[in-house]
């Protein structure tokens, strides 16, 4: 599986991806805004894309479709409840369906409410498994619930699916927020030396070059560590009427609250 990550470098600071089988040069296309871009990747590469991949149905993710299927005759596929709200949909994917892109590659659907209702992150099938979050989780925070979302619904899906994936499992999101969102963990569990190493060492870099791990998430994510003494204490400070000891959701909901107009 060949993986090409692609920094739109717009104001909202969107990952496109183009995601190719080696074998026949078979390719899909996850939330081509930049539809430029991944149109003269895949032709720099003599792949074709046939197949695209639209995580959610915001505008910075399905803007592009309508170039990319003029130039490829590309299918679309998304959640099977976004029929009504993304243009030409050709198929309605549900949890646990597989999309196949080429001989080799075979992509899992998790169907991971939250930040929208009708939101897919796709788990390839591979020795090193690679989740292709949308706006769900992004390296270091989670998505917000602005446009027709739900944090209870976000809370159980980082519980319930993205807390048990494999650890090396590599995380590639629909924006490049690491910074302001490693800035965040360190704001609520300022002694988090694994939050400060990595703040330190990607201050500069290409933000096409980084990459964390579910297991690198759960000790420089806040809304993974839940049960940090730090971060319930630092809470407090904010939510004076906040139990000594929040449940797990309390302690996500009130990060979310935060990170709203932090």
């Amino acid at each position: 599986m060949i993986i090409k990550k692609i920094w739109t470098g717009n104001a909202y600071r969107n990952f496109n991806y183009l995601v190719a089988c080696p074998d026949n040069g078979e390719a899909l296309a996850i939330d081509p805004l930049d539809h430029k871009q991944c149109l003269n990747i895949a032709n720099e590469n003599n792949w074709k894309i046939t197949q695209i991949l639209n995580t959610h149905d915001h505008w910075d993710h399905i803007g592009g479709n309508k170039a990319i299927v003029d130039a490829t005759s590309a299918k679309i596929i998304a959640h099977a409840n976004a029929k009504d709200l993304i243009p030409d949909i050709n198929r309605g994917v549900t949890h646990g369906e597989i999309i196949k892109v080429g001989r080799s590659i075979e992509l899992e659907c998790l169907d991971t409410p939250g930040h929208t209702m009708s939101h897919i992150c796709l788990l390839s099938h591979s020795d090193i498994p690679a989740l292709f979050s949308g706006d769900t989780l992004f390296n270091a925070g989670a998505g917000n619930c602005h446009n027709g979302g739900n944090p209870q619904e976000l809370y159980k899906t980082f519980v319930d699916q993205l807390d048990r994936l494999p650890l090396n499992t590599e995380i590639f999101p629909g924006h490049d927020y690491l910074l302001n969102n490693l800035a965040f963990t360190l704001d609520r569990e300022p002694n988090n030396e694994f939050a400060k190493k990595l703040l330190h060492a990607n201050k500069d870099k290409d933000p096409t070059s980084i990459i964390t791990t579910i297991g690198e998430e759960k000790n420089i994510n806040a809304f993974f560590r839940l049960q940090s003494s730090s971060i319930i204490d630092k809470l407090r400070e904010s939510f004076k009427d906040l139990d000594s000891h929040p449940s797990p959701e309390t302690v996500f909901l009130k990060l979310r609250e935060l990170r709203n107009h932090w």
